[in-house]
């Protein structure tokens, strides 16, 4: 299993772990009374989940187990390989603290860290795209 492979489902078990521990934290008010700003976590728990667990493991899983581009790059470019992982969870962790900030003080100049994670997702997401096009087709 190729190392970016593995680095890609390591991360998503960890979003997975961290999805329902905020999970339960939305959940929580029905049981305990709670601060009024947890309700701001409900988009933090579903990019958790989507895109730190879901996707990178698909991602992780489709680098590794889709065909073979070639015999120099099997697997496409790494560096590119690399640079989605990186945009993705950079716009994740930019998602996360942005979403709660700006929940909690809203007069707070951090809007920009949305419009970031957009634009790093929107990267990682045409790298991956590009990364693995060519290697889609038929036998």
């Amino acid at each position: 299993m190729p190392t970016l492979t593995r680095v890609f489902i390591k991360t998503g078990l960890v979003y997975f772990l961290m999805a329902m521990v905020v999970g339960v934290a939305l959940a929580a008010p029905t049981v305990i009374h709670l601060p009024q700003g947890f309700a701001a976590l409900r988009p933090v728990y579903f990019h958790l989940f989507m895109v730190g667990w879901v996707l990178q493991l698909i991602i992780g899983i489709a680098y590794w187990m889709f065909p073979k581009l070639s015999k120099q790059e099997p697997r496409g470019s790494t560096a590119l390989g690399w640079l989605v992982y990186g945009c993705l969870n950079v716009g994740l962790m930019f998602r996360a603290v942005g979403e709660v900030l700006l929940a909690l003080q809203p007069g707070v100049e951090i809007g920009w860290t949305l419009a970031a994670a957009a634009v790093l997702q929107l990267i990682g997401g045409w790298g991956f795209i590009v990364n693995t096009w060519l290697r889609v087709k038929e036998r």
